[in-house]
């Protein structure tokens, strides 16, 4: 068992220059230079006028932050286990091996969180996320994986401390959704989310079937980053048509029953966007611009265009062959990603909100193309 701890000591001690570079790559001193002159801006007259700019300066410091925090936390950590062993080893003390181990391993998967995160360096990788569930055909069976899906994000967005709201929500003929839309907010929402974006395919013994037979079925989650300007996205009053409804679905108290809601349609590129749980149809509608307006400036960016006129729709197929993440629970258990070639047993945990082994994959994947996950 002394060799264990030996062993163990060895791999903490290893983790130190690990440690240590990773100090570099998160940016850790010009963060603690640069907390001190974010938070004497706050001391500025006119500082808290600004609402939105204020919100940011805050929102910033805070991140920064738990950056530094997070950084020296993990380091005091590695300290603590090395003396752990070198105490364990130097008493003999074979009851500590368990102990020695698992803070080995937690540390290795911390420095491996913390890496990744620097991965986040996209120009729009720190803002929320805008994500909207959609089943493909197959009526029910499809219907009612969207709303499986829907349970993935939102639970793995409450394990990692994201704030989640509901802005839209169809129920399904039988069961499940026919779409459904939320707000995600929280640093590096989007960088951790737009991973899950494209077509999702399921492959099970269908709960509708009586016969009991395997179906295959898709629905495609979009995520999309919530825009911090979006003034030059100009959208006129006859460039869509506004509709408002009564609201309905899971919104419980905090939708009214009246036609509150509200659907806009933007005529060039059949972009469908809905909001029905604000308190009133003013907020639903400037709700449902914001998501129509973070729409058309996610194609223009994407598409390089040099204004938003030139958007048409273009929308992929939710079917075979379009899919980046496939999901199996017959006959055997298995979700691998076509991407990055990350794939795990263990489609409980998945389904419950275990995404990082495929976020972590994903960022990975896009900083080094063509590389696929050893897994």
């Amino acid at each position: 068992m002394i060799v264990a701890l030996e062993e163990a000591k060895y791999k903490l001690q290893n983790l130190r220059p690990v440690i240590d570079e990773l100090a570099s790559a998160l940016r850790i001193d010009e963060l603690k230079e640069e907390i001190p002159k974010l938070e004497s801006k706050t001391l500025e007259p006119g500082f808290w006028s600004d609402n939105e700019g204020s919100s940011k300066v805050l929102q910033q410091i805070k991140q920064y932050k738990d950056t530094v925090a997070g950084y020296e936390a993990l380091s005091s950590r590695l300290d603590d286990a090395i003396a752990l062993a070198e105490l364990a080893i130097e008493e003999n003390d074979e009851a500590s091996v368990p102990d020695v181990e698992a803070e080995l391993a937690a540390i290795t998967a911390e420095e491996e969180k913390e890496r990744v995160s620097v991965l986040l360096s996209g120009e729009y990788d720190r803002n929320n996320a805008i994500i909207s569930f959609h089943p493909g055909a197959g009526g029910t069976e499809a219907q009612d994986w969207a709303l499986m899906l829907y349970r993935m994000i939102t639970r793995y967005c409450e394990k990692v401390g994201f704030k989640v709201k509901l802005t839209d929500w169809l129920d399904g003929d039988e069961a499940g959704i026919k779409s459904a839309t939320i707000f995600v907010e929280g640093i590096n929402a989007y960088g951790y989310l737009k991973s899950e974006n494209g077509v999702h395919r399921l492959v099970r013994i269908s709960p509708y079937d009586a016969a009991g037979r395997r179906h295959t079925s898709f629905a495609s989650i979009e995520v999309m980053p919530e825009f911090d300007k979006l003034d030059d996205v100009i959208v006129r009053e006859e460039d869509y048509d506004f509709i408002p409804f009564h609201s309905s679905g899971a919104g419980g108290q905090n939708v009214n029953k009246v036609s509150s809601a509200v659907r806009l349609v933007h005529h060039a590129t059949g972009i469908v966007v809905t909001c029905q749980t604000e308190r009133s149809q003013l907020q639903n509608k400037e709700t449902a611009m914001k998501m129509l307006k973070s729409k058309l400036m996610e194609i223009k960016i994407r598409e390089r265009l040099d204004t938003i006129e030139e958007i048409q729709g273009n929308k992929t197929n939710i079917e075979w062959g379009n899919q980046i993440r496939s999901y199996v629970f017959m006959p055997y258990t298995l979700v691998k990603d076509n991407r990055t070639g990350y794939e795990t047993g263990n489609i409980t945990a998945v389904m419950n909100g275990e995404l990082d082994g495929f976020v972590n994959a994903y960022l990975k994947y896009i900083s080094h193309p063509g590389e696929k996950d050893k897994n």
